[in-house]
C-alpha cells in the first residue's frame, strides 16, 4: 500500500475502481449538503474521477489530489482539456477552467492548501487506505479543512474476510470513530449493490453495501 502499489495499479491498467458515470448518490444528496454557491471542493485520491467535472458543471471549483502523473494526464486528454501546469512544495499542478489536480501526496498537503476549500467529497479515497493509514487520513488532511466545511463521504461495507482490499471495507463505526470527535455524521443512505458489482460476487464476496454520510466540520 505504499506509493510504488498505486503508481503501478495506474500503469498496468488495473483501475477497476475508476467509474464511467458520475456516482448517481452524489448528484441525488449533494444539494442536501449545503456547500455554498462558488464554494471549493477537495476532492482527494481524485484519480480522473468524473464527478469532478459534475461538481465543476454546480459552480463549484474543485481541487482534486491525486498520487499518480498517469491519471493526471489522462483526466485532461480524455475530457478534451489542456491544463495549465505550475510546481508548488504540494506537487505538480494542472489547472484547466474550475478544475485544479495536484499530482501529490493527500498527506503532503498543509492548512494553507486547503484553506479556501468549504467542501469535500471523498468517493473512494478512505476505502482505499488500510486500517493503519486511516487514522493518519482524518487526522493529517482531514484536520487541515477550515471549520464549517461539509461534504459527503462514501464507504463500501462487506465481510473483510471474504476478499482482501483495497478497496476495504469501513463500517458505520469505525466512520464515526474517526470522524466524530472533529465532525458531524449523518448516515444518509446505504445502498445494497452486490447484484451490480459482479467481480466481488465472483471473488466470493456474500454481501456489499455502499454507504453515504453527510460530514461537517464542527467549530473550533
Amino acid at each position: 500500500m505504499d506509493h510504488d502499489f498505486w503508481l503501478q495499479r495506474w500503469q498496468q491498467g488495473q483501475t477497476g475502481f475508476h467509474q464511467s458515470r458520475v456516482l448517481p448518490l452524489l448528484q441525488k444528496h449533494w444539494p442536501a449538503v449545503g456547500v455554498p454557491a462558488g464554494g471549493r471542493v477537495f476532492v482527494p485520491l481524485a484519480g480522473k474521477s468524473l464527478d469532478m467535472l459534475w461538481l465543476a458543471g454546480q459552480g463549484h471549483p474543485v481541487l482534486g489530489v491525486e498520487l499518480s502523473p498517469l491519471a493526471v494526464q489522462q483526466f485532461f486528454a480524455e475530457h478534451g482539456l489542456t491544463p495549465n501546469v505550475h510546481a508548488s512544495r504540494y506537487g505538480t499542478h494542472h489547472v484547466a477552467g474550475a478544475i485544479e489536480l495536484i499530482c501529490g501526496d493527500v498527506f503532503g498537503l498543509d492548512a494553507a492548501a486547503l484553506a479556501d476549500c468549504v467542501g469535500v467529497y471523498d468517493r473512494a479515497a478512505l476505502i482505499a487506505l488500510p486500517p493503519e493509514l486511516r487514522a493518519r487520513y482524518v487526522t493529517g488532511p482531514y484536520a487541515r479543512l477550515p471549520a464549517a466545511c461539509r461534504g459527503l463521504l462514501v464507504t463500501l461495507e462487506y465481510p473483510q474476510h471474504e476478499m482482501q482490499g483495497p478497496p476495504f471495507s469501513v463500517e458505520e463505526a469505525e466512520v464515526r470513530q474517526h470522524y466524530e470527535p472533529d465532525w458531524d455524521v449523518a448516515l444518509l443512505e446505504r445502498r445494497d449493490i452486490l447484484a451490480q458489482e459482479a467481480k466481488f460476487a465472483a471473488a466470493g464476496v456474500t454481501a456489499m453495501s455502499t454507504v453515504l454520510y453527510r460530514i461537517a466540520r464542527k467549530a473550533a
